[in-house]
């Protein structure tokens, strides 16, 4: 629950994103007349349940007194983000049945929860400006959501008595506060507020008993919100709503500006006329004529910053190798025949044959070889790799010994890390024990 609590912390920081983007958009000289900070304070009722469904702990939910207030940054009229304050107390028992007739059989009488606060930072949306042709609107209404944290101290009553549920200790949880309201403008400074906000609970100890599930509890408010600064409210500025007198000075500015660019296109078509004798390049090669060593050039001629052809190096031509199936089949040939002494890395003389063919296909056709060793799986890998190192260095150095280009070989040892067969029977760990060729 608490990883779902905190995806939705990017959603308030989205907000703040996005409200930044849309004031700078606003036109200075607009935004420096208009205020954007208020604080606000009110006071309502605070209730342990939500309408919006779920298990109640308690058949008999209390209503209680809370208060609360707010610093606001208002960043353009339909976005601002709030950092709320609530304090109060929550109480219910199971003095009556729920709703559906069944009784609240649980251990846990009565209980009274201390809010001792409940912090938040809630990204607020107004809906709509109720008047769109009114640059100032008296009425708005908002929905808000946020993230933050709450401390709270529940105290239960059971048939023993009455104790503190956690001791003397603050319990602590995440809260997502969820709301809608109201606000309308008295004054110039201030707004009359009403409100109602859901709070949802990372716990079930809100009221002193887990029953399963989530708590929350409910704040429906009202207060005094105070906007600071001098001017208008930007939260209920109009900005779709332009005046007469707005439209034709901008006309006013539009045209100014239009004949300012006519004027400075006309003194740029006079300085182009001007410098066309040292723009002039009669050859067409990029370069002007007073600034060209090398005139005349032909058309299509690459040249230098003075004018003159550039030296293209001559290309490089690269001879592609080509592998036959036959030069394939002198390979094939060699690694069948290959052997070597037990556990050494010494070739056995039936194998010069076959090998002697791969070192005069090297030098007649100048082919690059690799070879790769392996080794079954008897014995340590070190020893294995060390073995399959040396063996193909061995085959190597037997192809030089024969007038192979000892730079064209490359010589690699795998050790037991790549079987082709299972090392489980002879003839698997047979196959296993080799030197691949492979020609390019």
């Amino acid at each position: 629950m608490k990883s779902q609590l905190f995806k939705s912390l990017p959603v308030v920081l989205a907000g703040l994103f996005v409200g930044s983007v849309a004031q700078a958009q606003e036109p200075a000289a607009t935004a420096a007349k208009l205020r954007t900070w208020s604080i606000g304070v009110n006071a309502g009722v605070l209730t342990p349940l939500s309408p919006l469904g779920g298990k109640n702990d308690f058949s008999n939910n209390k209503s209680s007194l809370g208060y609360g207030l707010y610093i606001k940054k208002q960043f353009t009229p339909y976005f601002s983000l709030r950092l709320d304050g609530v304090r109060g107390k929550l109480k219910g028992d199971n003095t009556e049945a729920y709703e559906s007739g069944l009784v609240n059989n649980s251990p846990v009488k009565a209980f009274s929860t201390e809010l001792e606060y409940s912090g938040s930072l809630n990204a607020v949306v107004n809906l709509f400006n109720i008047d769109m042709f009114k640059k100032e609107n008296v009425l708005q209404l908002y929905t808000s959501a946020g993230a933050g944290l709450a401390g709270y101290k529940p105290t239960i009553t059971t048939a023993s008595g009455t104790s503190l549920y956690a001791g003397d200790k603050t319990i602590k949880e995440l809260i997502i506060p969820v709301g809608v309201g109201a606000k309308f403008k008295i004054s110039d400074g201030i707004n009359f507020d009403l409100g109602w906000t859901i709070n949802f609970v990372d716990g079930d100890n809100l009221d002193g008993y887990n029953r399963g599930g989530n708590d929350k509890y409910n704040y429906a408010y009202a207060g005094l919100e105070f906007a600071l600064g001098t001017g208008k409210q930007l939260a209920f500025h109009n900005p779709v709503a332009l005046t007469y007198d707005e439209a034709l000075k901008a006309k006013q500015t539009a045209d100014g500006l239009k004949s300012d660019l006519d004027a400075q296109k006309a003194e740029n078509a006079k300085l182009r006329s001007e410098m066309s004798n040292l723009l002039a390049d009669a050859d067409g090669d990029g370069v002007a004529d007073k600034l060209d060593k090398c005139p005349g050039t032909p058309a299509g001629t690459v040249v230098d910053g003075a004018g003159c052809p550039l030296k293209v190096p001559a290309p490089q031509i690269t001879e592609k190798v080509i592998v036959t199936e036959a030069d394939r089949k002198v390979v094939a040939d060699a690694i069948k025949n290959l052997e070597f002494d037990l556990g050494k890395a010494t070739i056995r003389s039936k194998s010069y044959a076959t090998l002697n063919r791969v070192a005069a296909l090297l030098i007649e056709k100048n082919f690059s070889l690799k070879l790769a060793g392996h080794t079954d799986n008897t014995g340590s890998k070190e020893l294995n790799l060390r073995l399959s190192k040396d063996r193909a260095e061995s085959v190597k150095a037997y192809l030089v010994s024969q007038g192979a280009n000892a730079s064209r070989i490359e010589a690699t040892g795998y050790g037991m890390g790549q079987p082709i067969a299972t090392n489980k029977t002879a003839a698997g760990r047979q196959q296993n024990r080799r030197v691949e060729f492979t020609l390019y």
